[in-house]
C-alpha cells in the first residue's frame, strides 16, 4: 500500500452535483480511477458535490484535512469556466478555510476545452453513427450537433462553440453545430432544425457531458421528439463521456498543473470582470456557495 507523501497536497475533485444516482456513482467511479493514477505519487483523493447529491464537498475536505492543517489542489469538474467553476467552488473553498483554520488550496482549471475530450466526443460519435461500408466515408459521415449544458455566462457558451469548432476540424463531418438544453440558444430543437436546413439528413447529437443526469436525459428526451416530428431524418444520440480512463488522466493532468505552473482561468472574456453587453451587472459581482442539503449556507457562522 502506496503511503501518503507528507509534502504533497491532496487532490479534490469539486463536482456539481444531481438527483440521478448514475451521476453520483460516476464521480465515485472517477475518482477511484483518478486515486488509483495518483497513487503512485501518494496523493490522496476524494470527490464531494456543490449541491443536490451526496457526499458533500465539506465531507471530502474533511477526509482529507483529518483535523490537521493542510494543502488542498482542487480541480473542478466542469467542461467550462461557467458560474459554478467562476464562483460557486471557490464560495465553498473560502467557507472550508474557515471550518479548517490553516488550510491552503491551490484552484486547478476546468477540463475543457482540452484535446483529450474531443477524442473522446469523436468516439462517442463513432460509436452510434450510421455505417455504410460501400459508400466514400464523406458521403455517409453525420452531421453533428454539439449540445452543452447552457450558461447565463457567455464565455461559458462561447467554450462549448469552440469545442463544436475544434471537433469539426479535420474530421468528415459534413457541419457541426451547436445547442444547450438550458439557460442559453438555440435549443436543442432549433439546433436540429438549422442541422436540417443546412441539408443533413443524418445527425448524431453528441452529448457534451461528464456524467449522467437530468440534462443529459433531458437533451436524449427532446432529440427524441424532433425526430419523431421529421421522420425523414435519422438522428441518433451519443453517450455522455462518462468515467473513464482518459477523463482520469485528464483529472490527474489538471493536478498536476495546479502543483507546478502558475495556473489561471482565462479571464478575458470573463462577465465578472469585463462589462459585456447585456451584463454589465454582472461586473464585480459577489459569488456565494450553493446550499447544499447537507450542508446549509446559512448554518455555518
Amino acid at each position: 500500500m502506496t503511503r501518503p507523501s507528507p509534502g504533497r497536497p491532496a487532490l479534490l475533485l469539486a463536482a456539481h452535483g444531481t438527483r440521478e444516482q448514475a451521476g453520483v456513482g460516476a464521480l465515485t467511479a472517477l475518482a477511484g480511477r483518478v486515486g488509483a493514477l495518483a497513487a503512485a505519487d501518494g496523493t490522496r483523493v476524494a470527490g464531494g458535490f456543490i449541491e443536490l447529491s451526496e457526499p458533500a464537498l465539506r465531507e471530502a475536505v474533511a477526509a482529507l484535512v483529518n483535523g490537521t492543517p493542510a494543502h488542498l489542489v482542487a480541480v473542478p469538474l466542469m467542461l467550462s469556466a461557467a458560474g459554478h467553476a467562476k464562483g460557486d467552488i471557490p464560495a465553498a473553498l473560502a467557507r472550508e478555510r474557515d471550518r479548517h483554520p490553516g488550510l491552503r488550496w491551490t484552484y486547478g482549471r476546468p477540463l475543457g476545452p482540452h484535446p483529450a475530450l474531443i477524442e473522446l466526443l469523436a468516439a462517442r460519435i463513432a460509436a452510434v453513427a450510421p455505417v455504410a461500408s460501400t459508400a466514400p466515408v464523406a458521403s455517409t459521415a453525420p452531421a453533428v450537433l454539439l449540445v452543452g449544458r447552457g450558461s447565463t455566462d457567455p464565455d461559458a457558451n462561447a467554450d462549448v462553440v469552440k469545442t463544436a469548432r475544434l471537433l469539426w476540424e479535420g474530421r468528415d463531418y459534413p457541419l457541426a453545430e451547436t445547442a444547450f438544453v438550458s439557460l442559453a440558444r438555440p435549443g436543442v430543437a432549433e439546433g436540429l432544425e438549422r442541422c436540417r436546413l443546412l441539408g443533413a439528413r443524418q445527425i448524431v447529437v453528441a452529448r457534451y457531458f461528464l456524467f449522467p443526469g437530468v440534462l443529459p436525459d433531458r437533451v436524449a428526451e427532446q432529440a427524441a421528439g424532433y425526430a419523431t416530428a421529421h421522420p425523414e431524418l435519422e438522428i441518433r444520440c451519443a453517450d455522455v463521456l462518462g468515467d473513464c480512463d482518459e477523463i482520469a488522466a485528464l483529472v490527474y493532468e489538471r493536478y498536476q498543473e495546479a502543483l507546478t505552473g502558475d495556473i489561471r482561468m482565462n479571464c478575458d472574456m470573463c462577465v465578472y470582470r469585463i462589462a459585456m453587453p447585456g451584463f454589465e451587472h454582472r461586473v464585480g459581482e459577489p459569488q456565494h456557495p450553493h446550499d447544499h442539503p447537507h450542508d446549509h449556507v446559512h448554518a455555518h457562522g
